[in-house]
């Protein structure tokens, strides 16, 4: 009877210890601070000058919108539609834009510091000032940029050619 009683006990203790280590685990994973929105109608919304680390607009349209001064540091807008929207002074450093659309976007005195943007569009964008250090761009569009970089950055003091390695 005392070892039934001992094997039930240790078995109640480690039921509560996984119980406590996956509510720990589900609280830790899911930051009150990020939003997600996928596929999400936004187009017009105003996000500028707000803290969006963490957050997620993956395939959300989000055309002519406003990102001005956002902290947008490691923000997926994978596939998102941002035609025409002004971004304006936002760091996006680490930030996935691939098959993004920047088209007609103002990206004056971005940051996109190591962003990865390898299939995204950047068709008459404003890039005035931009800094595109270590970011993954296709050569072509990246010699399309170059006929369009000038300026310098006025948060990393970088040349916009400079950042596109440019020639």
């Amino acid at each position: 009877m005392k070892i039934a009683a001992r094997i039930l006990r240790n078995f109640i203790f480690k039921a509560i210890n996984i119980l406590l280590c996956l509510a720990l685990i589900v609280v830790g994973a899911n930051p009150a601070s990020a939003d997600v929105y996928v596929k999400a109608f936004l187009e017009g919304a105003d996000f500028s000058g707000r803290s969006l680390q963490g957050y997620q607009f993956n395939e959300s349209d989000l055309r002519d919108s406003s990102f001005v001064n956002a902290d947008a540091q490691g923000v997926s807008f994978f596939a998102a539609n941002m035609k025409e929207s002004n971004l304006t002074g936002a760091n996006l450093s680490n930030s996935t834009l691939d098959n993004a659309r920047l088209d007609k976007a103002n990206l004056t005195n971005v940051v996109l510091e190591g962003a990865f943007a390898y299939g995204t569009s950047f068709n008459n964008v404003i890039i005035d000032g931009a800094d595109f250090t270590d970011v993954d761009l296709r050569p072509p569009v990246r010699k399309k940029l170059c006929q369009l970089a000038k300026g310098q950055n006025p948060k990393t003091k970088r040349l916009t050619r400079e950042t596109l390695e440019c020639e």
